[in-house]
């Protein structure tokens, strides 16, 4: 008799994040999350904490929040951040401190680390933290103060939002560009074709 069992449907895909980034990005790739649900969690650095591990961290512990709502999912979680040797930039909260940050960055290198985390419906977990580093012209004045008047510093971390105006700005760019916007293509695929979600 010929065999009924066929291949084992997917799980549910769940997008641990907010950003409408991430979801444009993960539809470059044909991956439209079933489900989007934001992590709760408090993001604040530890003490002396580094970007790079901050980034992973704050990763997987959003996706272990969700993956405790919904055990039956797969769960993508992300978490980007920009360095400036051992500073982290956060999110300004206000134009003086989008100001603030875009003068520290002027002239100078700086990272960019998204952490990933894939945690499966068997609670097997694969993590990646992707490194771009970018390097800003030197910024006048008159361009901090027209850039931060855009607004495109809102709800950006280190202030700056590559896929817009703030392109411009970059002279050197070592690394993956979806990185820096907030998702990492190429290791975003690799995590969610090794689930099985994505065909080979």
């Amino acid at each position: 008799m010929p065999s009924t069992t066929g291949p084992m449907p997917r799980p549910p895909l769940v997008l641990a994040s907010a950003s409408p980034r991430r979801l444009e990005l993960l539809a470059r790739i044909g991956a439209t999350p079933d489900r989007v649900l934001p992590a709760d969690i408090d993001e604040t650095p530890r003490k002396a904490e580094l970007p790079r591990a901050l980034a992973g961290r704050l990763a997987v512990a959003k996706a272990e929040a969700v993956a405790a709502q919904c055990p039956d999912c797969l769960v993508l979680a992300a978490d980007t951040v920009v360095g400036v040797g051992r500073r982290i930039l956060n999110k300004p909260a206000d134009a003086a401190e989008a100001a603030k940050f875009l003068s520290l960055l002027s002239g100078r290198r700086h990272r960019v680390t998204t952490g990933l985390c894939l945690i499966r419906p068997d609670g097997k977990r694969s993590k990646r933290e992707v490194v771009t580093i970018l390097g800003f012209q030197r910024l006048t004045a008159a361009q901090i103060e027209d850039y931060v008047a855009a607004g495109e510093w809102q709800g950006a971390a280190g202030g700056y939002q590559i896929q817009k105006r703030a392109e411009s700005f970059v002279r050197f760019l070592s690394g993956s560009h979806s990185n820096v916007v907030g998702l990492p293509l190429f290791e975003t695929a690799q995590l969610l074709r090794g689930a099985g979600w994505l065909t080979p």
